[in-house]
């Protein structure tokens, strides 16, 4: 129970910390807090409603690992590095990738509700 409990309050320092640092978290925050009770009007059955907010909760887990893996780069190499950049760019495919998952699930639950 302690290890669960230690497990928490790590990812909630790392949730604080992102929140106050990081534009990108700050904004994907703020879409949660509005897609939540947007996802459960928009939802037509409880599947769709799990869908919508798991959509919006993979997004924001993809963007705390792009912003780790920015981060322990530019700790390891502070300089511009080609290789280093290739690895940025491939944890913002990433990031760009699970925005289209999400994307995708809010416009067919907005078909769905509308058709």
């Amino acid at each position: 129970m302690l290890a669960l409990y230690l497990a928490f309050l790590n990812s909630w320092r790392g949730l604080v910390h992102g929140a106050r640092t990081e534009r990108a978290v700050r904004l994907e925050l703020v879409l949660l807090v509005l897609g939540v009770p947007l996802g459960l009007l928009l939802g037509t059955t409880l599947w769709v409603r799990v869908a919508l907010l798991a959509s919006l909760l993979l997004m924001l887990a993809a963007e705390f690992l792009n912003t780790a893996i920015e981060k322990l780069c530019d700790h390891l190499h502070p300089g511009h590095h080609p290789k280093i950049g290739i690895v940025k760019d491939l944890a913002s495919a990433g990031t760009f990738s699970a925005q289209g998952i999400a994307a995708l699930i809010w416009i067919a639950a907005l078909i769905e509700r509308i058709g």
